[in-house]
């Protein structure tokens, strides 16, 4: 084998979206151990919005971010500690807790057209000693040459990775591909890719990525994550063995993680159901997915349409409150009047 891919687990950040933000540190310290021993190299640790994201819009997590960063740096040998910042969520000062408690690696996530806001961040945990991973949000909403010049600003700020990140899982394999291929012409740094599986090909879309020049690609145990999940870790590391690719990691102890640690803890099976899959197919942030079928239930409104006037609007992270306000517009629309009372 002469290609190489680095697989970068999100277990227990994305992940979290699956479990409420409701694993223990203990549970935290078993999976990452377990992937530790499979030989992944980095794993992302948090709540599952990032860093500073426990609160009651959020939710609130079971722990503390640096209790769980402590879980998981205590549990391992090899493995880097990672945690996302998301710029207006977190602030440096919980970055700082975090890497007190012994991250190694910072995931900075902004939105795709807003790398402007991640300079402050990257910069500064460059200067800190920390690997910077970069993620630009919900991709699929740029072409791939502004997508691009997007990613050659994270570039320049000192980013070591950039990633492509479909975070609503909107993408086929030819978008990824086409992102990708357009990053690789624009930037030094290396190239990421971290699929959703809404529309079902997060496996496939991670291949394309890789194909074209991506060598990190970020999974999930069990495909935990929001919404329809993540591309699945151990599913990842098998098919990528089988296109031909050297990955570093063992299958059989990360099957062995998912099955007897993951698996136990999940609250129902991680599928692709109706919300998820109008998620992808409308273009809409996977962490709408929850609060859109509690909104659907309280107005009366089916979760699709919500959804499909929420991606014909642009919605993007952050205006969770637009669920809320669409929701309500579209209740009103189908109220009936009741007949006046007879005389």
């Amino acid at each position: 084998m002469n290609k190489k891919v680095t697989i970068v687990d999100t277990t227990l950040r994305d992940g979290m979206s699956s479990v409420s933000h409701q694993f223990t540190p203990q549970n935290v310290a078993d999976i990452a151990r377990g992937l530790d021993r499979a030989g992944v190299s980095t794993i992302e640790v948090a709540h599952g919005i990032g860093l500073g994201a426990s609160s009651i819009q959020y939710g609130f997590a079971a722990a503390t971010d640096p209790d769980y960063v402590r879980a998981a740096v205590d549990a391992v040998d090899n493995a880097d500690i990672a945690a996302l910042y998301v710029p207006g969520i977190a602030t440096l000062a919980e970055l700082q807790k975090a890497i007190d408690a012994g991250i190694k690696t910072v995931r900075v996530a902004v939105h795709c057209t807003e790398a402007d806001c991640g300079q402050q961040p990257v910069e500064w945990a460059k200067e800190q000693g920390l690997t910077v991973m970069t993620f630009l949000m919900m991709s699929h909403k740029l072409e791939p040459e502004p997508l691009a010049e997007q990613a050659a600003k994270l570039d320049s700020y000192g980013a070591d990775v950039v990633y492509v990140v479909d975070s609503a899982g909107a993408m086929v394999p030819r978008h990824a591909g086409d992102r990708v291929a357009a990053l690789r012409q624009a930037i030094t740094a290396d190239i990421g890719f971290h699929a959703h599986n809404n529309l079902g090909v997060g496996i496939a879309n991670a291949l394309t990525a890789a194909e074209n020049g991506a060598t990190f690609i970020d999974g999930s145990l069990r495909g935990l994550g929001a919404s329809a999940g993540n591309a699945q870790t151990e599913v990842l590391a098998a098919a990528f063995e089988r296109a031909g690719w050297d990955t570093g990691v063992d299958l059989f102890p990360l099957i062995d993680t998912a099955e007897h640690v993951v698996a136990p803890l999940m609250k129902e099976p991680q599928i692709v159901d109706e919300t998820a899959l109008i998620l992808g197919y409308a273009g809409v942030y996977s962490t709408f997915f929850h609060p859109t079928k509690r909104a659907a239930k309280k107005f009366g409104v089916p979760a699709r349409e919500i959804l499909m006037e929420l991606g014909r609007r642009g919605v993007i992270g952050g205006q969770e409150d637009m669920i809320i306000d669409v929701a309500s517009e579209l209740a009103g629309r189908t109220y009936e009047t009741p007949a006046p009372a007879a005389v």
